[in-house]
């Protein structure tokens, strides 16, 4: 079956679709993983965006029900120059097509996935409509203008389970997840370190959060614009020196909001799992996963409170921070390595040490 992609400038890239059929409007982005793609279609942090791949054969090694990191797939749409129709590997349950057929996700192959990414570095990730309906230049473009972008959005609401979830009851230390897209890689890094996980949604009230009498707080990663969910700054703002607290991605940028800082949006984000990012503490340099379109402004950071701790070396933008005061530090990346590289795992040891210097 046909299918097209028109982006609002007025570029139309044409393909054929496996997957879903149907129209679904999203911010296209481009991804540089070579593997990973379950993991990417199940980020929630993607909430609102069709995802191009950037590798140009993917689903060779199939679809399994354990390397999800939520409990569904979030891209509104995804692009790819080959879609493989065998699916070769012991632990394949199904192929990426039926897959993304069951959870009504639209996939577009044989676009030149080479000439879309180019054309996105250079004019910035903008909105787009995936279809296999309406093939009409005209009429889509039209559709891709009219939609709605990701500035200002609440798709935090759109992902997130409204109740408190309880991931792990034993373990020696008790960690609140703020949930705004968590993945459950995180979940499991923390799990590990012998702790009690509890989950409970993003709006959940500070003192709601404290009466759980928890040893930390880690802020997760999610979709979007984080200007979009003032009322979540607003409780993390109430819990900045009452216990320790990790933010991921997302969390980043709603840590710093409460703590005065600015957000603004990246030309085209960051997403993939080849980020060179460097720890400003050691000079150690982490290959990383990053998926955000959105950036703390570094110049915007009270420097008497907030210590930079990590930056990006492909542009140099925030990546990391930690209070000179409080127990409290954030990453911009993905150190749970769900799809990626394991170099940036040690930052949930810091945030155990982190808990144990608390109590201590």
């Amino acid at each position: 079956m046909r299918a097209k992609i028109a982006l609002e400038d007025g570029i139309i890239f044409e393909g054929y679709s496996f997957g879903a059929a149907g129209e679904r409007y999203g911010e296209v982005v481009f991804n540089t993983s070579l593997t990973g793609y379950q993991e990417i279609l199940t980020d929630p942090s993607y909430k609102g965006q069709i995802v191009t791949m950037t590798y140009p054969l993917i689903g060779n090694y199939g679809v399994n029900l354990e390397d999800v990191e939520s409990r569904k797939p979030f891209v509104e749409g995804f692009v790819v120059k080959e879609a493989s129709r065998i699916a070769s590997n012991w632990r394949s349950q199904k192929t990426l097509s039926d897959y993304l057929k069951e959870s009504q996700i639209i996939g577009i192959e044989g676009v030149d996935t080479r000439a879309l990414t180019k054309h996105i570095r250079l004019k910035g990730a903008m909105n787009a409509v995936i279809s296999t309906e309406d093939l009409d230049d005209k009429s889509l473009i039209k559709k891709a203008k009219s939609s709605p972008g990701l500035l200002g959005r609440d798709l935090v609401k759109e992902v997130i389970n409204n109740r408190v979830l309880v991931w792990s009851k034993q373990g020696k230390y008790k960690v609140v997840v703020l949930d705004c897209g968590i993945k459950y890689n995180s979940l499991r890094r923390l799990q590990e370190r012998d702790c009690q996980v509890v989950i409970m949604p993003a709006g959940t009230t500070a003192e709601e959060i404290l009466r759980q009498e928890p040893d930390g707080l880690l802020v997760s990663n999610g979709p979007g614009d984080p200007e979009g969910v003032p009322y979540v700054v607003k409780e993390i703002k109430k819990l900045i020196g009452k216990l320790p607290i990790f933010g991921i991605c997302f969390g980043q940028q709603l840590l710093c909001l409460a703590m005065g800082g600015k957000t603004y949006k990246l030309k085209f984000g960051h997403h993939g799992g080849n980020h060179p990012v460097k720890d400003l503490r050691n000079g150690k340099i982490a290959i990383t996963v990053q998926n955000h379109g959105f950036c703390v402004d570094i110049d915007s950071l009270d420097k008497n409170k907030i210590e930079i701790t990590h930056i990006n070396l492909n542009d140099n933008t925030l990546e990391g921070i930690r209070h000179k005061e409080f127990p409290i530090f954030s990453v911009q990346f993905h150190p749970e390595h769900g799809p990626g590289p394991h170099d940036a795992e040690y930052l949930f040891d810091e945030f155990i040490d982190m808990i144990k210097e608390h109590h201590a």
